[in-house]
């Protein structure tokens, strides 16, 4: 019985180690209503991962971009209700379960005189989960992005616009989306590689 040898790629094949990967395309804009716009456009087009940037923000362009309503505001009702069970359950504990000490006729479990410290625990885990939760659905800290290379992109804090189209958008071919970009009348359009 033979068998084949395993079919080992060609050198030619397989791009070198350090050739650098597409990531997207980069529009700038000088405008918001220029960068609302094009906004439009792109995501009439059918494409679904890509990004606007802004020195600051500009209303209504998660409805314009087509994202749906963040979670956040469910995290930090679970995070209010676990800080309030949790300050419940552990005034219960030590108050009526582990040292029950009855001082002038009291009550073991008090829920009038628990109320500070239920209210407090609510209060720092609704604060904690809204951190935390921002944090992890804005996936920071992210130290490094393929578009801090970008010289025009610097200028994302100041003055300038830009839609991002990443190279991952099923719908994305670099000349089409490169013409598409084009169309809406950006004062640049570049490449982004890493």
């Amino acid at each position: 019985m033979t068998t084949t040898p395993p079919i080992s790629p060609s050198p030619q094949q397989s791009p070198p180690a350090d050739a650098p990967i597409l990531v997207g395309l980069l529009a700038q804009f000088d405008t918001v209503d220029a960068v609302v716009a094009a906004t439009r456009r792109v995501r009439q087009a059918g494409y679904s991962r890509f990004d606007v940037h802004s020195p600051f923000p500009i209303h209504g362009i998660d409805h314009v971009i087509g994202r749906p309503p963040t979670i956040l505001p469910w995290i930090v009702l679970a995070g209010g209700l676990v800080g309030l069970l949790s300050g419940f359950a552990l005034q219960w504990f030590t108050n009526a379960f582990d040292y029950p000490f009855i001082i002038s006729g009291k009550p073991l479990l008090s829920i009038p005189a628990f109320v500070p410290v239920i209210f407090e625990c609510a209060i720092l885990g609704a604060a904690l989960a809204a951190v935390f939760g921002m944090l992890g659905l804005n996936h920071l800290p992210m130290l490094y992005n393929p578009l801090f290379k970008s010289d025009r992109f610097r200028r994302v804090t100041t003055d300038r616009f830009f839609i991002f189209i990443d190279a991952a958008d099923p719908l994305f071919n670099e000349p089409a989306t490169a013409e598409l970009l084009s169309s809406l009348n950006p004062a640049a359009v570049e490449k982004v590689e890493d």
